[in-house]
């Protein structure tokens, strides 16, 4: 068993591990939205209900540390592939049920958790699989195909299941198939790695003599974090820099695929998949690729500034949209791609101060409390932003989202960044 590293090459198993790494979330955080939204649930609900998705992911640094203790990473990803697969196989069951909308939330829940551990898991793993020079060589191809599994989820799968809407005249059941899809694809995933997946030999269980020190260890850990300096400010700027596009990510797809007479764009599912899930992450892949390179050269404090004048500015174009319904599909393409775009840019800025905060001792572990700060950011204005729009109307929310970039520029000048960080 302990050869069987030696004979598959990283290629074997790298990119399908961060591209199932990649569709769950995209499943929870993306399609759900999509597919209540077409199921007539109301804005205010579906903003609420899939907000709360994010908490296994705000929660996750809680867990992380113990999932050593019962079995190897390898069993983690391999086991919370096979529940993922199985809790979509249980929305595709449930979705023509009449009370599909409790029932579909509690398995996706589930599967936020699943999708949570895996990720602690697979990280943790390519770490014990690679050697450091395998490590820097595939970084750039996990996140490749972290992406593909993006664009499948929002793109591909989204437009099959718009395509199947059409062929069958059958919301519930079109978007049955599609998660029925999704299942046979997670379960392929989990046979696959169960046999590819290497054994690394320092993938084992913690003992039990070293697990008694984890806990002091890891409340000593999670103290140091806000002991270190300017704390505060660091969490405000993790809570409140994407305070806009935490409550436009809600309300998005909700007023593309909304009808001209209730302020919405009128779309059809097939366009929102190739408009969101195809030209919108292409903007934000060319725009997060972009942005690295701009820091690389200059380092971040240079490019802090027009990055959060990218993240901001950009989201102008959905108040555009709210006063030019007709638009055709070409300026609503135009529209989503400078947006992703700047928030690509400008959502590098973001990620490289987590990174600049977490330096030090315990670096991975403060790394994995920034994140769950970065997802309790997106989630606490997401679960209001439905109630918002339909108390507003979506021309005054999106001006209300603007408004909101003020928060953005006030958080950013609190920071203080070394001058040479980032740079080569």
């Amino acid at each position: 068993m302990k050869n069987t590293m030696k004979t598959h090459s990283p290629w074997a198993w790298v990119p399908s591990l961060y591209f199932a790494e990649g569709l769950p979330y995209v499943a929870v955080m993306i399609i759900s939205l999509v597919m209540y939204k077409r199921m007539g649930i109301s804005n205010t609900e579906i903003a609420l209900y899939t907000s709360w998705l994010n908490l296994p992911w705000v929660i996750k640094p809680l867990w992380s540390p113990f999932i050593d203790l019962i079995k190897t990473k390898r069993y983690w990803i391999t086991s919370m592939q096979l529940l993922i697969g199985a809790g979509l196989a249980g929305i595709a069951f449930t979705i023509p049920a009449s009370s599909f909308l409790q029932t579909t939330l509690a398995i996706f829940w589930l599967m936020a958790f699943s999708s949570a551990t895996h990720d602690i898991a697979a990280d943790g793993f390519y770490m014990l699989g690679l050697s450091q020079h395998d490590q820097a060589l595939f970084v750039g191809i996990r996140s490749t195909f972290y992406r593909l599994a993006t664009i499948t989820g929002q793109g591909l799968l989204i437009m099959l299941a718009g395509y199947l809407e059409t062929a069958t005249g059958n919301i519930s059941r079109a978007w049955s198939i599609t998660f029925f899809i999704m299942s046979g694809l997670f379960i392929g995933l989990w046979l696959y790695h169960k046999y590819i997946l290497p054994h690394p030999a320092s993938d084992v269980k913690t003992n039990s003599n070293s697990s008694s020190g984890i806990l002091p260890s890891f409340i000593s850990t999670f103290r140091s974090f806000f002991k270190k300096e300017q704390a505060g400010i660091a969490i405000l700027f993790m809570l409140l820099y994407r305070l806009p596009e935490a409550q436009l990510a809600k309300m998005g797809i909700p007023f593309l695929l909304d009808p001209v007479e209730q302020g919405g764009m009128g779309m059809t599912t097939e366009q929102i998949g190739f408009t969101q899930g195809t030209v919108g992450v292409i903007g934000l892949t060319i725009g997060g690729i972009l942005g690295g390179i701009a820091v690389s050269r200059h380092g971040l404090k240079k490019w802090l500034w027009p990055m959060v004048w990218a993240i901001s500015l950009p989201d102008i174009v959905y108040v555009y949209l709210s006063f030019f319904q007709q638009s055709g599909l070409p300026v609503v393409n135009l529209c989503i791609f400078i947006e992703q775009f700047g928030y690509g840019f400008g959502f590098t800025a973001y990620m490289l101060y987590l990174i600049y905060f977490s330096q030090g001792e315990s670096k991975t572990a403060h790394y994995a409390i920034c994140t769950a700060f970065m997802a309790l950011g997106m989630m606490l204005p997401g679960m209001i932003a439905g109630w918002l729009q339909e108390t507003m109307g979506y021309r005054m929310f999106f001006i209300w989202i603007m408004i909101c970039t003020a928060a953005t520029f006030w958080v950013t000048s609190l920071l203080k960044i070394d001058g040479k960080f980032g740079k080569k």
